[in-house]
């Protein structure tokens, strides 16, 4: 099924909100029901495609003449518009269809994506790949004018391979997560890999914007898993990936990897498995502070044991209950509720074992309280409803959005004031006190990142109202030493930023690259880098 159109995931998982959240929007923060509904679909004004007929016959010839994989209807149209930013759906909300794509092509296999490539050169339609449709930062709009094409890679959706003495499978990138997983289960293999967007993201995606999962600290970040590519791009193919590790030059993968559908189209991906876990064990603990649970997140990444899960909610996040999606607003009676880390295990019988008794013993040592299995547990059945309580806020007329960054473990806590002083002092001017709520979930021996969610007001212009505070919040970040995204990518949302963190020779060899690959600038122009 495809997702909601303008929302997250499946309509019929919407969450409305708890009476306790409502009353808090509009008592705390002066949050008002919208005057107007969102449109509905039917009455979404769609320009006609401007898909020229030969475009069209150059196109359904590179898909194999299947006239049904080359769309041009409204509906396949707007389903194709933009991500899922709160501000791409607040547009979509208003009708806004400025970004539509000329057509929707769905290709099968490498072959078709670079004919696909070759016809979109021939006549002057740019391309953006499609995965799941779940960019936060604008990943999926070009920023130029003209017609384009969104490459719906659906139909790229199998097990190509299973190497079960070296532990690697080999993914098309139309394969959602859950697919993924469950192919890989039949043989006993697990990827490990659940982000937030697990239930609708690719595995293309999860290569092309460097994904993080939710247990990145057991398993790793997906491109610490990615073994091996295959990229069509204008010039040919390119792939990358003998061996697990080489001496033989710069290591190519790295080009790919976050690259964002800017210099080719991934069309595979090699990647380790590991077995599937016979236990999991998610619980939870709470310290008195941020800092003092940062600190101790900090001992278990550096020094061990390191859970397979672990996650720190700040103090207004575990007040409001965002820490347990399922359970907002259930905490709100409490008194320094301090703040909680949810802490999981997965793995053998003795590994698990063997690694919860050492990560509790420094739990303890560096001044955290267990809190039983049930925080953890509830953590665990909620972990991917979060999108859908956004839904809920934006329906109820509030602003609602995240962002993130990462950096170095002694930077960490002035990047943390720096990024909260930032969002409330911004929103607040504009007459809109927001609430701002953080938490650490993914950690590594050297830093850490820091994932921010805000809720206010909406204010007369929704978007404009949010664009100054992110743009306020990046600065922030780039201030105090933080990188512009530790796993949303770069889309067009944090170009600017990213331009400055990469610096001018940076840039400069990143073009050059592009200019190899996609010499006529006709993948995701604007995205990752600055339009030509």
């Amino acid at each position: 099924m495809d997702m909601l159109w303008n929302g997250w995931g499946d309509p019929a998982r919407a969450t409305p909100l708890p009476d306790t959240v409502t009353g808090l929007l509009r008592e705390l923060l002066g949050v008002t029901p919208r005057e107007a509904a969102a449109l509905p679909l039917p009455e979404i004004a769609v320009p006609v495609s401007p898909l020229g007929e030969d475009a069209r016959r150059a196109l359904e010839a590179a898909v194999g003449g299947r006239a049904d994989d080359v769309r041009t209807d409204a509906e396949s149209r707007v389903r194709h518009t933009r991500g899922k930013s709160t501000p791409d759906l607040l547009r979509m909300r208003a009708g806004d269809t400025a970004d539509t794509p000329a057509a929707v092509v769905l290709p099968d296999g490498h072959d078709e994506v670079l004919a696909v490539l070759a016809a979109c050169a021939e006549h002057g339609l740019a391309l953006v790949p499609f995965g799941g449709g779940t960019s936060v930062v604008g990943g999926l709009a070009p920023g130029r004018e003209g017609a384009f094409v969104a490459l719906d890679l659906r139909r790229m959706n199998r097990l190509l391979g299973l190497d079960e003495v070296s532990r690697t499978a080999t993914l098309q990138p139309g394969l959602r997560a859950p697919e993924a997983e469950a192919l890989l289960a039949e043989h006993g293999y697990t990827l490990g890999h659940f982000p937030q967007s697990y239930e609708w993201a690719t595995v293309g995606g999860f290569a092309a914007t460097r994904s993080s999962g939710q247990a990145s600290a057991g398993y790793g970040r997906f491109d610490e898993m990615v073994l091996g590519l295959t990229l069509a791009t204008p010039s040919g193919t390119l792939d990358t990936g003998r061996a697990p590790r080489s001496a033989a030059g710069p290591d190519l993968r790295q080009l790919v990897l976050g690259s964002e559908g800017a210099f080719g189209v991934i069309t595979a991906v090699t990647v380790r498995v590991r077995p599937v876990p016979k236990v999991r064990r998610y619980e939870g603990w709470r310290f008195a502070s941020f800092d003092e649970g940062a600190a101790a997140l900090r001992r278990l990444a550096q020094d061990g044991p390191r859970p397979t899960v672990l996650r720190l909610s700040d103090e207004t996040e575990t007040l409001i209950g965002l820490a347990q999606p399922d359970a907002v607003g259930a905490s709100l009676d409490q008194q320094d509720a301090g703040c909680l880390a949810v802490v999981g295990f997965e793995g053998t019988e003795e590994d698990t074992a063997h690694r919860r008794e050492g990560a509790a013993a420094v739990l303890r040592e560096s001044g955290g309280t267990f809190a039983g299995d049930e925080p953890g547990e509830r953590w665990a059945r909620g972990r991917y409803s979060a999108p859908y309580l956004r839904d809920s806020l934006l329906d109820a007329g509030a602003l609602a959005e995240t962002l993130e960054t990462a950096a170095y473990w002694s930077r960490l806590p002035a990047l943390y004031a720096a990024v909260r002083e930032a969002l409330t002092g911004t929103l607040t001017e504009a007459g809109t006190p927001p609430l701002v709520m953080c938490h650490i979930s993914h950690v590594y021996e050297n830093g850490a990142s820091l994932y921010f969610t805000v809720v206010s007001a909406q204010g007369e212009d929704a978007v404009a109202h949010w664009t100054r505070a992110k743009h306020a919040a990046n600065e922030a970040i780039l201030a105090a030493g933080g990188t512009i995204t530790h796993h949303h990518a770069v889309g067009t949302d944090h170009r600017d930023w990213y331009v400055r963190e990469a610096g001018p020779l940076g840039v400069e060899a990143l073009r050059a690259v592009k200019r190899s690959l996609d010499p006529t600038g006709l993948l995701s122009p604007g995205v990752l880098l600055p339009a030509d």
